[in-house]
């Protein structure tokens, strides 16, 4: 269907004076946004394919685990009401991200458009957009994480902290920090993050810290005995 706001251009001349700065020049129409958007929302959504956690559910998580069930059940709760942030804590293989996951899964159903992203990985995106070969713009790609409908950002503390990863993570926090928008953040250790990020991290108002207390599941697995076949 043809644009009647543009008639299919795209674009449109700005309403300016003759010796104004701004004579003859183009804008996006309202439709060439929007197709911006959805194109930007669909890379981003490819970037973070939830196909590889799709068994991270809430129903094979073992919250029988020593440490793991006040997470279990503060995670369980988000998920049906995402509202605010939620901050789980622990140290690695404790099944901080098998939550996040399922939390995001759990939002799908809800028909909500989630992203979920180990943070050195988005970084390392949105970096590529500065490259020769970019198929999008910095602006597109960061955009579509700042203003996800549910934001996951795992491994929070791991990445690089370069002053550039350093502001643009920020950016995304504090936009969504000011906006209210629903959070879930998943880190070994609150005190590697970049300062202007704890303290919003800390804001008892808008987030609910989980701590988990189990051992590495690599370790239990390993440990666990095995029988012989028959």
């Amino acid at each position: 269907m043809t644009c009647p706001i543009c008639r299919g251009a795209g674009y449109l001349r700005m309403d300016a004076n003759v010796d104004s700065p701004n004579f003859s020049r183009l804008i996006p129409c309202t439709c060439k946004m929007e197709e911006r958007r959805t194109r930007s929302q669909s890379r981003v959504r490819q970037f973070s394919d939830l196909s590889m956690f799709r068994d991270y559910t809430f129903d094979t998580f073992d919250s029988a685990v020593r440490g793991t069930r006040d997470a279990f059940e503060a995670a369980s709760s988000y998920a049906a009401h995402p509202d605010g942030w939620l901050v789980l804590v622990g140290q690695y293989g404790c099944g901080k991200t098998h939550l996040a996951a399922a939390i995001a899964n759990e939002s799908l159903r809800m028909k909500m458009n989630p992203i979920i992203a180990v943070v050195p990985d988005l970084l390392d995106y949105l970096r590529t957009t500065f490259g020769p070969d970019a198929d999008a713009s910095y602006d597109e790609r960061f955009n579509a994480f700042r203003d996800a409908d549910l934001l996951i950002l795992d491994d929070l503390g791991t990445e690089n902290a370069t002053p550039w990863a350093r502001e643009k993570l920020f950016q995304i926090i504090n936009h969504r920090y000011n906006e209210r928008a629903p959070l879930v953040v998943t880190t070994n250790d609150l005190d590697r993050a970049d300062p202007r990020i704890r303290s919003r991290l800390m804001d008892w108002q808008v987030a609910t810290h989980c701590y988990l207390d189990a051992d590495d599941f690599r370790d239990r697995s390993a440990r666990r005995p095995r029988t012989r076949g028959r």
